[in-house]
């Protein structure tokens, strides 16, 4: 055997002990966690809810039409949005299989309650979603760091010259004014991406709900309100939609670790290292729709929503005892953290926020 052979020997076998290690780490938080019943399904509440946001939504309509010519139309505007963003929520947790047993049930719930009332694309959404939970803040893998207005690491901001870079050194600052945008953003993406790609299951049908939905939407309010008071009504309403779904994702990762895309880590510290819980009590539980919990939904993403907080601190315990930081912030807090970090980026610093199992290697 070569001396060579004789270095690299040694040198696997730590490699595979350390990967026996980290998988038999989160078997046994799996089989904690299976153990207390949190995986089990919570049909019974996700029913419940559902039936609340129904009635929410058709007493919103209701509300719009018996209150008439007025600009006081605006605030069930934003009334509409707070609902439809909730079954942004409840298509996010059907899409991840939380509600019922069977895939072929959450993926048409998921339709009815994504494409049918908040006008997105389940195909979509799931496509990009998946890419994100496999490899979280991993650097041209992770679809929600990939290219757009705003460069989420220094590589994409370095690239930017003229008007772009002058914005992109100021991008945090216009985090939160962009946010207004992000409901018509989520909207066109969801048509754009249903139209180009024709090997997505459905699309046709899809493509028809959301049609329907949007269209119908305008056409009801125009017919219901003055031009003037009907545009403004639509306009709150995609901006309100825009900021509550942008602001209950954004604070989750951005911010946290950047890892490099031939970086290899074991998924339990992935999704862990990369994740922000965010603290509150029940409205922000409401206004997060439970991702305010986003280190226990990155580990179980199939765990109902309502198990989420009970799982909390069996996990923190457990992160505490292996040795993995589990990083949990305020609201206000993690928006803080995600300007800062965004201004970071468009000053095209380096490694900003560096992932933590990297720069231990490089030591």
């Amino acid at each position: 055997m070569t001396s060579s052979a004789l270095e690299a020997s040694p040198r696997a076998a730590t490699v595979r002990r350390a990967r026996d290690r980290q998988v038999s780490e989160y078997a046994e938080l799996s089989r904690q966690v299976r153990d207390a019943g949190l995986l089990n399904r919570r049909r019974g509440w996700y029913l419940g809810v559902i039936a609340l946001t129904v009635a929410a939504f058709a007493g919103t309509w209701v509300a719009v039409v018996l209150l008439g010519d007025t600009w006081w139309q605006l605030a069930l505007a934003a009334v509409l949005a707070v609902v439809c963003t909730q079954f942004g929520f409840l298509g996010h947790d059907t899409a991840h299989r939380q509600v019922f047993a069977s895939h072929a049930g959450n993926a048409w719930a998921a339709r009815v309650l994504s494409c049918g009332f908040a006008g997105l694309s389940y195909g979509w959404w799931m496509g990009k979603h998946n890419k994100h939970h496999n490899a979280p803040n991993q650097v041209g893998k992770d679809p929600d760091i990939g290219p757009g207005p705003l460069a989420f690491h220094p590589e994409a901001a370095r690239g930017r010259t003229g008007v772009a870079a002058w914005f992109t050194r100021r991008q945090g600052w216009a985090f939160f004014p962009l946010l207004t945008l992000e409901g018509v953003a989520l909207h066109v993406a969801s048509i754009q991406t249903l139209w180009q790609r024709k090997d997505m299951p459905h699309r046709w049908l899809e493509l028809g709900i959301i049609g329907v939905r949007l269209a119908a939407f305008v056409a009801i309010v125009f017919l219901l309100l003055p031009a003037g008071i009907a545009a403004a009504f639509i306009g709150v309403q995609l901006a309100v939609f825009g900021v509550l779904l942008g602001g209950s994702f954004a604070p989750n990762h951005k911010g946290m670790p950047l890892v490099p895309e031939q970086a290899k880590i074991d998924f339990l510290r992935r999704q862990v290292l990369m994740s922000r819980n965010i603290r509150g009590g029940r409205f922000t539980d409401l206004f997060m729709g439970g991702l305010n919990y986003q280190v226990e939904h990155h580990l179980f993403p199939s765990m109902p929503r309502p198990n989420l907080k009970r799982a909390q601190p069996l996990v923190r315990d457990f992160c505490a005892r292996s040795g993995v930081v589990y990083t949990e912030t305020s609201l206000l807090g993690s928006y803080a953290t995600v300007v800062k970090y965004l201004n970071q980026v468009g000053l095209a610093e380096r490694d900003p926020f560096s992932c933590p199992l990297v720069r231990q290697y490089r030591v």
